[in-house]
């Protein structure tokens, strides 16, 4: 397989529709139109429960892994490789073609491609995402911090890194605008906060 096969790959990993497919399947919902009509794991907990949630993080994030830790050991030895296929699944959980483009928001997945790209900055972003998350108990607020400390702490921890540090300035930039909507709703007080499960009906 070329790069391009392998670029293919790495945006229909990402696209697969995991909160969808668990919504159909289990839940007997489309999560596109209950809750905050998102299908990422936040309204999976949302809608089905923590239960539900905690599997399809996981398989969100591993949809980030896979790209950059499996296929860009076949799809070339350029440096840049893995970045660009972490960051082509992260827009292909957002935008899936398996769901009319309407995917989640690109935390998840982006957590498992720069799990594979640069782990230690990683963890100092997690560390800010869950301190945030128990302080205001918003996962958009958590979300946006934890991106937003992922470009200085790869600085710090991998400086030599310059494909790290572009791909983490993006994902902030993409992050922040799959976030839009909340961001408003933080300004306008109606963001609902983790644990809240309202508006599951549609």
């Amino acid at each position: 397989m070329n790069f391009a096969a392998w670029f293919l790959a790495s945006y229909l990993v990402g696209a697969f529709p995991t909160s969808y497919l668990v919504g159909r399947w289990i839940g007997k919902k489309d999560l596109r139109k209950h809750g905050s009509k998102n299908l990422g794991a936040t309204n999976v907990y949302r809608v089905l429960g923590l239960k539900y949630a905690i599997p399809v993080a996981l398989l969100d994030i591993g949809k980030g892994v896979v790209p950059v830790a499996v296929f860009s050991r076949f799809a070339g030895n350029d440096e840049w490789i893995p970045v660009t296929l972490g960051a082509i699944a992260v827009f292909g959980h957002v935008f899936s073609v398996f769901v009319r483009f309407r995917g989640g928001k690109g935390v998840a997945t982006a957590c498992g491609a720069v799990l594979a790209l640069a782990p230690a900055a990683l963890g100092v972003s997690a560390i800010v995402w869950l301190g945030a998350l128990l302080a205001t108990r918003y996962m958009s607020v958590a979300s946006i911090l934890g991106a937003l400390v992922f470009p200085v702490a790869a600085w710090f921890l991998v400086p030599d890194d310059a494909y790290v540090l572009g791909v983490g300035t993006l994902l902030v930039v993409f992050i922040l605008f799959t976030h839009r909507t909340n961001i408003r709703r933080l300004a306008m007080g109606t963001e609902n906060r983790l644990g809240s499960r309202k508006d599951v009906s549609p």
